[in-house]
């Protein structure tokens, strides 16, 4: 009670959306992001597995603009995914601000690229966080978020996907990046989890993207 909190207090955004293992479609998660805004083009958030006072600290997202994507090596886009989709679909969320203040928020990120690490992986292990970190990505396309898991969470907090997704037909798609969402093209990257009993890896093939054009994930190697 008596010492300051500066980058707690830091935080000023909550946002609520769906992760999936990188190389592992199948494995879905909703995550619970509590950012807070470093300058015009970062955002750092930390991750849970619920928004209750007992929750799960599941990892980070490093969020940042376009611009600074632009700048970075090939190696290092690969390890970030876009937000194109997840703002379109309406998946993402920002719950409890008003939705004029949300649209203008979600304009701002369909812009940005996400990096996303979890390290406590709590829909193997709910005790303590065990195993080695793994690199999460963001949906590109429509039918790979499991829906039942989006009207879960939809009807837990009272919002509907779809309604949110109609009210963002206005907002403009900018096009992604080509070293982002690298999954897509076949080039999966994922930490080797030695502990064997939570690791991911096996637990399905990963999924082929929707987009036609794009190459089948399963094509592609784990870079260790």
């Amino acid at each position: 009670m008596l010492q300051d909190r500066p980058p707690v207090d830091a935080i000023n955004a909550y946002l609520d959306g769906f992760h999936f293992y990188n190389g592992q479609m199948k494995v879905q998660m909703e995550a619970h992001h509590y950012c807070s805004i470093l300058n015009e083009d970062v955002i750092q958030c930390t991750i849970y597995d619920g928004n209750v006072k007992d929750a799960k600290l599941m990892g980070v997202e490093y969020i940042i603009s376009e611009k600074l994507f632009a700048g970075l090596p090939e190696q290092e886009k690969a390890l970030w995914h876009s937000h194109v989709q997840e703002v379109k679909s309406g998946q993402l969320i920002a719950p409890g601000i008003p939705e004029v203040a949300e649209h203008a928020l979600m304009e701002k990120l369909i812009h940005t690229y996400g990096k996303t690490w979890h390290t406590w992986h709590t829909d193997l292990d709910k005790d303590l966080p065990r195993g080695m970190p793994q690199l999460m990505m963001g949906f590109t396309a429509d039918g790979q978020a499991d829906p039942a898991m989006v009207a879960v969470r939809d009807a837990r907090l009272g919002v509907s996907s779809e309604d949110k997704r109609k009210r963002r037909a206005d907002i403009g798609a900018p096009p992604v990046d080509a070293g982002a969402d690298a999954w897509q093209k076949g080039k999966v990257i994922q930490i080797e989890d030695p502990t064997a009993a939570h690791a991911h890896a096996g637990k399905d093939k990963p999924e082929a993207p929707s987009d036609p054009d794009a190459n089948a994930t399963s094509t592609g190697t784990s870079q260790k």
